[in-house]
């Protein structure tokens, strides 16, 4: 009987299914098959002739190379910084909007924040090139205006996290906001009139009434995102990238499309990807379970 009425209910639905099957394709193509190809980490890979089952050597070769260290490094310090400094802009930038009384200057603004989220990494480090150049770009002809000398921020080891960070922010503030809006939008208007009738000024509004309907999306959310702290952004760094920084922003992403599909050295990029999901999943776990512990709020 579960069965029939399972059947009923997904005929009952049939558009809406057949809608999301792009979507599930796309993930069962390049999420879920892929994952069967990870046990190469344990396999010698040969182009001719069945692998060969090797263990955890490549594994030990990985821990064993001096520059791995290194970008494991760059990649929880590039990624914790994203994580830190750009999760509450989203926030901050749908409380902005709900503030707005002008509606059609709220869309207009929504609109434009969303488009940067739609451009390739290629068109987006185009435009910070731009933006940064020490010779014609609008930062440092302000930096000039206040006496102050003209910067390479895209050379400077010291300043290229920080250009990581800010375009990262400036692609997704936007976007990420849209859950966060959406949320605020479903309050009820009761809760606003009671706390009006109860001498809530605006400030107390969002103190009282909004930021606490925002608490479960932000906590799940931000449980998501540790997950993908070793990803730090494979697009953005090869755009960004260059001789004069590359040991600072070298991450695990670019080690390994160096390592796999450069130097064909495929199994052992393998590895290096496997350890990087693994760490994933656990941080994941983790931060879910202490949530839970702390908060009694966790991502499910």
């Amino acid at each position: 009987m579960k069965a029939n009425s399972v059947l009923k209910r997904i005929w009952t639905d049939k558009v809406l299914y057949l809608m999301l099957l792009p979507c599930l394709a796309y993930f069962i193509i390049f999420h879920i098959w892929p994952i069967i190809g990870m046990k190469l980490a344990f396999y010698e890979f040969r182009i001719m002739g069945d692998h060969v089952f090797v263990g955890l050597k490549y594994f030990r070769e990985l821990f064993s190379t001096p520059i791995f260290g290194n970008v494991i490094a760059n990649t929880l310090i590039i990624s914790g910084m994203k994580l830190f400094l750009i999760f509450p802009i989203p926030v901050l930038f749908a409380l902005m909007l709900n503030e707005f009384r002008n509606g059609r200057f709220r869309k207009a603004v929504q609109v434009v924040s969303y488009l940067p989220h739609f451009l390739s990494w290629v068109v987006i480090a185009g435009i910070w090139f731009e933006f940064l150049s020490p010779s014609t770009g609008a930062v440092n002809e302000w930096m000039k205006a206040l006496g102050l000398p003209a910067k390479d921020f895209l050379t400077d080891k010291e300043s290229i996290r920080w250009v990581l960070v800010a375009s990262e922010a400036w692609r997704a503030a936007g976007w990420d906001s849209i859950i966060f809006l959406a949320a605020i939008m479903g309050i009820s208007p009761s809760l606003y009139e009671a706390a009006y009738v109860d001498g809530a000024n605006r400030w107390h509004m969002v103190t009282r009434v909004v930021l606490p309907h925002l608490y479960v999306p932000m906590v799940t959310i931000f449980i998501l995102n540790v997950g993908f702290i070793m990803n730090a952004g494979l697009d953005q760094v090869l755009n960004f990238t260059n001789d004069s920084v590359n040991s600072s922003i070298d991450i695990i992403d670019t080690y390994v499309y160096r390592v796999g599909l450069l130097n064909g050295q495929y199994s052992f990029a393998t590895a290096a990807n496997l350890f990087k999901s693994l760490i994933g999943v656990i941080l994941v776990l983790s931060t879910h379970f202490i949530s839970k512990k702390l908060t009694s709020k966790g991502a499910w």
